[in-house]
């Protein structure tokens, strides 16, 4: 199944479908149809259930929703601005601390800007 929203990447998250599995679900479904409904309603948060990990994704789900509203020229929904769905300490896609400097060179602003430091091809998909 393809989740044709954000809030349903994080519902079948919840329910125990990897996270990035859902999410890559997510981008193939949205890059066929682009619409700004796919990323309105707020995900639940994973904190809650998930812990670090959930924080993480949270950030995640906030970080793609800012980047794909820019790509596409949508509003930015308002649950992806809020401070819940920010880390207060950086994450990093790669534990390598050489990768370090490149992934804060990299990583797309709407990431940047939530402290997460990814490849900039992050929402890239073949």
């Amino acid at each position: 199944m393809r989740p044709r929203t954000l809030a349903t990447v994080a519902e079948t998250a919840r329910a125990g479908e990897p996270f990035d599995q859902s999410l890559a679900n997510f981008l193939d479904q949205f890059y066929s149809a682009p619409q700004a409904s796919a990323l309105a309603d707020p995900p639940a948060l994973l904190a809650s259930t998930f812990g670090d990990l959930g924080r993480i994704q949270d950030s995640y789900l906030a970080a793609t929703a800012d980047e794909l509203s820019r790509q596409f020229h949508f509003p930015l929904p308002v649950w992806a601005a809020t401070d819940s769905r920010t880390l207060h300490e950086p994450w990093f896609a790669s534990s390598l601390a050489s990768l370090r400097a490149i992934l804060l060179w990299e990583s797309p602003a709407g990431f940047r800007s939530r402290n997460l430091f990814v490849s900039a091809n992050a929402l890239s998909r073949v």
